[in-house]
């Protein structure tokens, strides 16, 4: 389309340049000619006028006038001759072959002027200036010829004429012919010169329609086709353009430029190529050091966790080991003593305790490894929170730490794993009793969010917050901040895992020394995801 509308536009130009050029050579031809025809005929008009001079002279040598009139009369009855006139100096008209009307000419009219325009009359005049073209009374061109009558020697010498030699010019003859012949043949040329112009505008019209498009509109349109061809990359298609000059020269380069970027994409390919091939061969390299560095933390994991169980589990197993050799040594063959009864019962109390430690933290590593069955089923919150504070209370209120519930009413029921549920709302609510001081204040919440689709647990404390460097690492597996090296870090980490398989979000919101505020989102009809993972995938 862009090349034919330039073609198009080519076209018009050129042939509106020559249409223009052709009017404008037809108007000055016509012109021409027009003017060589006049120009032939003040010529005739003069030698005819001449003629009757001549032909008259003797006859007005001799006065016998009659003669010379009649002379002119007969020839002005000839065809092309309107009329003869001849005045004398002062304009009077002495003999018109026509009806005159008028016996004086006045001598500032058009036959006249040119001689009489100054106050001494011309005498000789040159001939184109003595013709003269004008519209007569039926509306026809005609051209007049006036032509002076001189004193000759013979006749101001002769006895019976009174004009003194001094008297240059004795008279003027007049001679007016009819143009209309001469009109209908200019007709005639211009109607032949616009038809012959008209015709040459046309043959060249198609001769430049069809040289335009053979050697400017086809070359472009195949330029295009190969510029769009280059835009789709098909760079094996050549720019087949068969034009010279500046559209060849052009074609030639564009066709360079597409052998050049072909180059180019191949190099590009075989650098792409040899680039894949390092990235795979680094890829391969990257995923076995990975693995290596993999396998070398599950190491250093499995050592952590070995050293921090075998510390958490040594502490009660040796105070077991203390206090059963106490209650050894208490113990008699008759029995206990009856004054160290209590003592046996209150050392026996601390064996309970310390055993009921070592079966926690054998919980706990149960529960991360992935050891407990799952069973789930449909449960209300509420229940699970009243049963877990009912469990937790006693030991939370021995730290004199309150704990306060706000449970929303018609909570709808989730389906999960009761106790697995119990145990994230038992760690969070140990984990902010831990981390408040005496006389502080855990809360447990629940709602139904706004969309109606989830329930919401809150639990919030009032200990000193989370440290912002440790907030990134508290879900991972055997991070801890506690101080007194009680713990192995996995409760946060059960907690994770156990809301993660049951579809669920947890977050944490705490502002260092004003409390923490862990938020636990459960659907309402969300099944497990995996019976097996409760527990936050470590990266070892």
């Amino acid at each position: 389309m862009p090349a034919r509308t330039l073609t198009l536009r080519l076209i018009i130009f050129l042939t509106l340049l020559v249409a223009v050029t052709g009017v404008v050579f037809l108007f000055f031809t016509v012109r021409a000619e027009e003017r060589q025809i006049l120009d032939s005929m003040i010529v005739g008009a003069d030698q005819l006028s001449r003629s009757i001079t001549s032909a008259t002279w003797q006859s007005m040598l001799a006065d016998r006038r009659s003669t010379a009139y009649e002379v002119m009369q007969t020839i002005a009855t000839k065809q092309g001759i309107d009329r003869i006139r001849i005045f004398n100096k002062e304009g009077r008209v002495m003999f018109s072959t026509g009806p005159e009307g008028e016996v004086q000419v006045d001598k500032n009219a058009e036959a006249c002027f040119l001689c009489h325009a100054r106050e001494q009359p011309l005498v000789r005049v040159d001939t184109p200036s003595r013709a003269r073209i004008f519209r007569g009374v039926d509306g026809n061109r005609k051209m007049g010829m006036v032509t002076a009558i001189y004193n000759e020697p013979a006749c101001s010498g002769a006895p019976c004429h009174a004009h003194p030699a001094s008297k240059s010019v004795l008279g003027v003859l007049d001679v007016t012919m009819g143009l209309a012949e001469v009109d209908r043949e200019m007709t005639g040329l211009k109607r032949r010169a616009f038809l012959t112009t008209g015709l040459e505008v046309s043959l060249l019209a198609v001769f430049m329609m069809f040289f335009t498009r053979r050697f400017v509109g086809r070359p472009i349109e195949q330029l295009i086709e190969g510029t769009k061809a280059v835009s789709a990359m098909e760079l094996d298609r050549p720019v087949a353009v068969r034009a010279g000059g500046e559209l060849g020269e052009l074609a030639r380069s564009f066709d360079a430029m597409r052998e050049r970027l072909k180059e180019a994409r191949l190099e590009n390919e075989q650098f792409t190529h040899r680039l894949e091939a390092k990235v795979e061969e680094r890829t391969a390299q990257l995923k076995a050091a990975q693995r290596e560095l993999a396998r070398s933390e599950r190491l250093a994991s499995l050592g952590h966790l070995a050293a921090s169980v075998a510390h958490e589990i040594n502490n009660p197993v040796s105070g077991v080991l203390n206090l059963s050799m106490l209650m050894r040594r208490i113990l008699k063959d008759d029995g206990i003593p009856e004054g160290r009864v209590e003592e046996f019962r209150h050392y026996l109390s601390q064996v309970t305790d310390e055993t009921a430690r070592v079966g926690r933290i054998v919980s706990d590593l149960l529960s991360f490894s992935r050891k407990s069955k799952r069973e789930t089923g449909p449960a209300n919150l509420n229940d699970i929170v009243r049963s877990t504070v009912a469990l937790v209370a006693h030991k939370v209120a021995l730290d004199r730490v309150r704990l306060e519930t706000d449970l929303a009413p018609d909570l709808p029921p989730i389906l999960c794993d009761a106790s697995q549920i119990e145990q994230v709302v038992t760690n969070l609510v140990l984990n902010g009793a831990e981390a408040v001081e005496r006389e502080g204040r855990v809360t447990i919440a629940t709602e139904a969010s706004g969309d109606r689709r989830s329930v919401l647990l809150r639990v919030s404390d009032t200990g000193g917050g989370i440290r912002e460097e440790d907030l990134s690492r508290i879900f991972d597996p055997f991070f801890t901040t506690k101080e007194d090296g009680k713990g192995v870090g996995l409760g946060l980490a059960v907690v994770y895992g156990i809301v993660e398989a049951h579809g669920g979000e947890i977050s944490v919101d705490t502002t260092e020394g004003g409390g923490t505020t862990f938020r636990v989102r459960l659907p309402f009809s969300s099944a497990v995801v995996t019976p097996e993972n409760p527990a936050k995938e470590a990266e070892s």
